[in-house]
């Protein structure tokens, strides 16, 4: 398989909302989608939200109940004040604050928020992945053995 991630589909309750509560954060839904699924291009990476039931249903199990499934989205940003910054801007949104900003034992800074269905976003500013000029991550390349 090719390493590369192509879309993060979330399970949402109400697409609308979902949809609503994406773009008062920025994302700009795509026209492909409708009311029972919404596409936002997201640097690279497609996000998707679709009804959790028939996401479930789709996949072929069952769907069980919503609490922290060991999963987070990350956005990384340039500074500490941006990392504050974009937890205020979910907050405001509809979103709900789950650890403010702060410092980390690896040097950066971090925060989490999650979405109105529970989706843990971290905010982060890791001084060792520089981004580039589009905002992605810069990996250093592979240690050699």
């Amino acid at each position: 398989m090719e390493p590369r991630l192509s879309l993060v589909t979330l399970g949402v309750a109400d697409v609308a909302r979902a949809r609503a509560f994406y773009e008062k954060l920025g994302f700009a839904a795509s026209g492909a989608g409708n009311e029972s699924v919404a596409f936002f291009p997201a640097g690279g990476v497609v996000l998707a939200l679709y009804g959790r039931k028939s996401l479930a249903q789709d996949a072929g199990i069952a769907d069980s109940a919503q609490g922290f499934c060991g999963v987070s989205l990350a956005h990384n940003v340039s500074s500490e004040a941006e990392v504050d910054a974009v937890l205020r801007e979910a907050a405001a949104a509809g979103g709900r604050l789950i650890k403010s900003g702060h410092k980390v034992f690896w040097g950066g800074y971090i925060g989490y928020f999650a979405d109105p269905d529970g989706h843990l976003w971290e905010i982060a500013h890791n001084p060792d992945f520089p981004l580039d000029a589009e905002g992605h991550i810069e990996l250093p390349p592979p240690k050699v053995t």
